[in-house]
């Protein structure tokens, strides 16, 4: 077992390789239309298992060991390597603190002012993945070797469906962040519609973990922690907070300490509470942020925040991830007639069902075309949700291929959409919208 300061020692050469690995991917990629976000996810899989474990296995196993043998009596047990854990830590809380400054730059007057559009969108990216999805995942809980036994047919269509409604919150909110919109129309719609589905979506698959194990209190939990954790966030919070925050007068040279401890322990407990309960960390900080009072002590601590969560530690969140993805697990023979229907009917039930639903709402083709590029990335919420599968016993490594297969093709594909729509057009958009917030970080 490494000793504290062998794990502590061995964390500094980890997050230096981490991050100039991500600045390089970062470079090379951008030439051809990535987010740095993708550039991220890329340089955790080169240095994982799939690409630096092939061609240098100890090297890879060094740098970042997944596993450690711990001899317990007589008896040796395989435990998730210390390492790995203090990264995983790292990572959630860039996560977190990310979700918080994104929840800052929500506009929920642009919301309030586009509902209509809001909740056609958010409804057509629930419906069409869950009746589409739903029957996709039917026949393949018919289909032997991809969902285990515990699994039943209208489980296995509940699974697939909660995986093709699914929005990469995470990712989705950087790319809006990086380019500038985050209190534009296109950016208020795309992020309220992602984060009502991507609820949906965790409150689905905590039906099918709670059914699979005939156990009815993770559901309830999860989906009556989440309605009473936003019922009290949006009442008596979003009141306490606009008494508390709104009275400070913030001065750069009399910076306050207290009230942004108070700031960070409020953030750090709401994480707690909703990742308690079932439905991620990162819906916590998110709609803490949304409900804070746009004052100047709330946006020049956002302005603390935000370097150190941009520049090292939400890198961390999306390299771990890769580190975690094993490309090997792709390849499966016999499957790719499946495969292909997988991603096929995950770009069209997603992000067709949105540009339709945008444009019944009233917006051009164009903007359309923009939210349903946005709501199509799977990403790192889709990874999460097909290893929850797979640790709790509901899918197989087949199946769990085919769905990463899926989430790297429509989250590659988002950038380059995104870029090609946008081109000369979001500049006369954010110059109608954006109120609030410059963003500072986009050429990080």
């Amino acid at each position: 077992m490494p000793t504290t300061h062998q794990l502590v020692t061995h964390l500094f050469l980890q997050l230096a390789i981490l991050l100039i690995t991500g600045r390089v991917m970062g470079w090379i990629f951008r030439r051809i239309g990535q987010t740095q976000v993708v550039s991220e996810m890329i340089s955790g899989v080169l240095l994982g298992p799939s690409f630096l474990g092939l061609l240098a296995p100890s090297l890879q196993s060094f740098l970042f060991p997944t596993t450690l043998a711990v001899v317990v009596g007589e008896t040796t047990k395989i435990i998730p390597h210390p390492s790995m854990m203090l990264l995983l830590g790292l990572s959630q809380l860039g996560l977190v603190l990310y979700m918080f400054m994104i929840g800052l730059e929500f506009n929920t007057d642009l919301l309030a002012k586009h509902w209509r559009s809001a909740g056609a969108i958010s409804l057509s990216g629930v419906l069409a993945p869950l009746f589409l999805g739903g029957m996709l995942g039917f026949m393949l809980g018919e289909k032997p070797g991809l969902y285990t036994d515990i699994v039943a047919p209208w489980q296995a269509a509940l699974f697939i469906g909660a995986a093709m409604l699914i929005t990469a919150f995470p990712m989705l909110a950087r790319i809006i962040y990086e380019s500038g919109i985050s209190n534009t129309k296109i950016g208020t719609l795309a992020l309220s519609a992602a984060a009502f589905d991507d609820a949906i979506a965790w409150a689905i698959l905590a039906v099918v973990v709670a059914t699979s194990k005939n156990s009815p209190a993770i559901a309830t939990l999860a989906i009556g922690g989440g309605i009473a954790y936003f019922v009290v966030i949006a009442t008596i919070g979003k009141t306490l907070f606009k008494n508390l925050f709104s009275k400070i007068n913030y001065s750069e040279s009399s910076f306050q300490v207290k009230p942004f401890v108070i700031l960070l322990s409020t953030l750090m407990l709401c994480a707690w509470f909703t990742d308690a309960v079932g439905i991620y960390s990162i819906f916590g900080a998110f709609l803490l942020g949304t409900m804070m009072p746009r004052c100047s002590f709330i946006h020049n601590s956002r302005k603390l925040i935000e370097p150190l969560t941009v520049t090292i530690l939400l890198p961390i969140f999306f390299v771990y991830s890769g580190l975690n993805t094993q490309l090997n697990l792709l390849v499966q023979p016999g499957l790719l007639g499946t495969t292909i229907a997988v991603i096929g009917v995950a770009f069209l039930c997603k992000g067709g069902a949105c540009l339709l639903g945008s444009r019944f709402s009233g917006m051009d083709w164009r903007e359309a075309g923009l939210i349903g590029v946005l709501m199509n990335a799977r990403g790192l919420m889709e990874l999460l949700l097909v290893n929850i599968g797979r640790e709790n016993g509901l899918i197989t490594p087949a199946l769990f291929s085919m769905l990463v297969l899926m989430t790297i093709c429509t989250t590659a594909a988002a950038s380059p959409l995104f870029n090609l729509l946008s081109k000369g057009y979001l500049p006369k958009d954010r110059k109608i919208e954006t109120k609030q917030f410059e963003y500072s970080g986009k050429n990080q």
